[in-house]
């Protein structure tokens, strides 16, 4: 998967990218929200976690200006923000999921398979055919 973290906060991002390329992703790192608006304009992302508090441009923003421009990249927003109308404006906003630091690298990584599942279902057709055998 190709994933942009959005984050100004070295000590969360560093660690982070470190270990989900340790899972073989392709991981780059925004410091502000300008950056990782440049960044999604230039690459096609799989999976963008995204910070709600950044200098130059909020994750919020960030988020409805990347929905705004029909970007379809996954977007689970990473924050210390945990009330439930903190949450419901990073849904509305465009997020796919919401997730509250400090967390755990592998409920992150179940959530963003969880929403790759959901955007990407696999296709079958819908008869399957071998031979004289049909099935339907």
């Amino acid at each position: 998967m190709r994933i942009l973290i959005v984050e100004d906060d070295d000590r969360i991002a560093k660690p982070l990218a470190e270990d989900l390329r340790h899972q073989h992703h392709v991981v780059e790192i925004a410091g502000d929200g300008l950056e990782g608006w440049e960044y999604a304009q230039a690459i096609a992302y799989d999976l963008i976690l995204l910070d709600l508090m950044l200098p130059k441009l909020d994750g919020i923003s960030l988020c409805k200006q990347l929905r705004q421009s029909q970007y379809k990249a996954l977007i689970l927003m990473l924050t210390a923000k945990d009330t439930t109308s903190d949450k419901i404006i990073g849904l509305d906003a465009g997020a796919d999921d919401y997730l509250i630091k400090p967390f755990s690298i592998d409920e992150l990584m179940a959530r963003a398979r969880v929403q790759f599942r959901r955007s990407h279902p696999t296709s079958r057709p819908e008869v399957m055919r071998f031979a004289d055998l049909t099935l339907d």
